[in-house]
This record gives C-alpha cells, sequence and structure tokens, in this order.
C-alpha cells in the first residue's frame, strides 16, 4: 500500500502544508495526520492541532466529522468533494484563505519567544523561516534525520 493511502507517521512526515488539495494548503496535512491517528500511526504528529483548527474554523466543518470521513477509507478526491459538499466557502476565500495561512506567523511575544527556540534548537543557522509553514516543514525534515 502506498504510504499517503495509510500513512505511518513514526516513519515519515506528512505531507507539507504547503501542499494543496482543491485550493486548500493544508488539507493533504490535515488528512494525513487523520488518517495515521485512525490507524494508530500518528507518531509526534496531533490531529486537530491549532493548524487543523484553522481550517475547521474556516470551513465550519468539525474534526470529529472528518475523522469520521475518513474512517470510511476515502481517497484525497473523495474528500475534497465531501469538504466541499459541507462548506459555503467560495474559491476565492479559499484562495485568500490560503495564502493568509502560507504567511500567517506568531502573533504575540511568548509565541515568537517559542518560535525562536525551535529554531535555535534545530536549524540555529537558519534565517528563512518566517512562518509557521516553514517552521513545520523545517521541524519535519529534522524530525527524520535532516540537518537544518
Amino acid at each position: 500500500m502506498l504510504p499517503y493511502a495509510n500513512p505511518d507517521l513514526s516513519q515519515h512526515p506528512p505531507r507539507s502544508p504547503r501542499v494543496q488539495l482543491g485550493g486548500y494548503v493544508h488539507l493533504p496535512r490535515l488528512l494525513d495526520k487523520a488518517r495515521a491517528t485512525v490507524a494508530g500511526k500518528a507518531g509526534e504528529y496531533h490531529y486537530n492541532c491549532p493548524m487543523d483548527q484553522n481550517f475547521f474554523a474556516f470551513t465550519g466543518i468539525g474534526h470529529e466529522a472528518v475523522l469520521a470521513e475518513v474512517k470510511k477509507g476515502l481517497s484525497d478526491s473523495e474528500m475534497l468533494a465531501w469538504v466541499r459538499a459541507n462548506t459555503t466557502r467560495l474559491p476565492s476565500e479559499i484562495a485568500s484563505w490560503s495564502l493568509w495561512m502560507r504567511t500567517v506567523a506568531p502573533g504575540r511575544s511568548p509565541g515568537h519567544e517559542w518560535f525562536s527556540e525551535v529554531i535555535k534548537a534545530s536549524a540555529p543557522d537558519r534565517d528563512d523561516i518566517f512562518g509557521f509553514f516553514d517552521l513545520l516543514d523545517m521541524d519535519d525534515y529534522v524530525s527524520f534525520g535532516g540537518k537544518g
């Protein structure tokens, strides 16, 4: 079976948050984490984390509803059709939200401190990590043996 059809996130990371499905960034990553959670193979990854919650709040779809659909073994295409049937968001809204998600970063001092500590611990010489997507990609790489 292909790793993304039944991801084992103790063996490899979920897809990058930059990967899109139906214009939604982060949705493929969210689905990887949901599938791994259902299979008991989420590793260090958490379904319904704050980034996932941004998707749920934007679409108006509950995290448990997505998990229930994932348990049916639906493909990415089938999950996208389900998402589209369960949200009223327009393509222009999805594009704007996805652009915002690509650039979102910590907004307050404690968040910046945490963000900085993660970078210092994993990739102290990097000066190109600006938002959460950058941080997640770097962390996924380092978590599986890469050098930041």
